[in-house]
């Protein structure tokens, strides 16, 4: 889906869109993420942050449906601390690992650096920029950078805040994401993932818009919540609950390994 509107710094004139399946959220945004720019999620607490991955992994595998080539994942070193990215978890929300080139570095300045670099390739579909902590790296001046190099190349940044508060940026939206409760299927299975999301902010659009919504795996979109069974909670401490799994955290709020 192509939606018309200035780019933010003067030069795009057609900005290519993906929808996302969730009719207010799309709607909100104009017809659908813009593609090509600097996208932020931020976990609103310290439990909340399988969830934050799990939404940056599910915009990943929205992208990869509308751009060849590969996803990249780039992490600091440390943040193994946390537990790692799993593989069957990511498979359970439809994104190939084998198609996921993750990439550790010494820092945040170091993962940054990477990014330009990565942002600057075509053959790329996406990329994952997780920074945790304060990180003091990711100022106005490092998120230009990122925006002008995903601009250049039609390549999307999903930056991946955890355990930090929101600073100053370029980036087109930012997410605030919270866990949701998933409603359990037959027999007592877990459920679809289901985040509580906060569109924070959107350059040019509206923002401070919140959704209840549901991963569907199979269309790669996000959907209203089917209508409520037994509630499973997704947040950290409780019983391991589909988004988490999804992000490949287990119970405690730590990624299985």
């Amino acid at each position: 889906m192509v939606a018309r509107g200035l780019g933010r710094f003067g030069r795009v004139a057609d900005a290519p869109r993906a929808a996302l399946g969730h009719g207010g959220i799309d709607a909100a945004l104009g017809g659908g993420l813009l593609l090509g720019h600097v996208h932020e999620a931020v976990a609103a607490h310290a439990g909340d942050a399988g969830s934050a991955a799990g939404f940056a992994a599910m915009l990943a595998r929205r992208l990869a449906a509308e751009r060849k080539g590969m996803l990249l994942w780039l992490r600091e070193d440390g943040a193994h601390r946390a537990g790692a990215l799993y593989a069957p978890g990511l498979a359970a929300i439809g994104l190939d690992p084998a198609r996921l080139v993750v990439g550790v570095l010494a820092d945040a300045g170091a993962v940054l650096r990477a990014a330009v670099d990565v942002l600057r390739c075509p053959g790329v579909a996406a990329a994952v920029v997780e920074l945790w902590g304060r990180a003091p790296a990711l100022d106005l001046t490092a998120s230009r950078r990122l925006t002008l190099a995903a601009e250049a190349s039609g390549v999307t940044a999903l930056v991946l805040r955890i355990a930090a508060m929101p600073a100053p940026s370029a980036a087109q939206t930012r997410w605030t994401v919270r866990a949701g409760p998933s409603a359990a299927l037959e027999a007592g299975a877990p459920g679809l993932p289901r985040l509580d999301l906060t569109l924070a902010r959107q350059r040019g659009g509206p923002s401070g818009l919140r959704w209840d919504v549901e991963w569907d795996r199979d269309a790669a979109a996000f959907r209203a919540p089917s209508p409520s069974g037994d509630l499973a909670a997704l947040s950290a401490g409780g019983p391991l609950a589909a988004g988490d799994a999804a992000a490949g955290w287990g119970a405690g709020g730590r990624r299985a390994v």
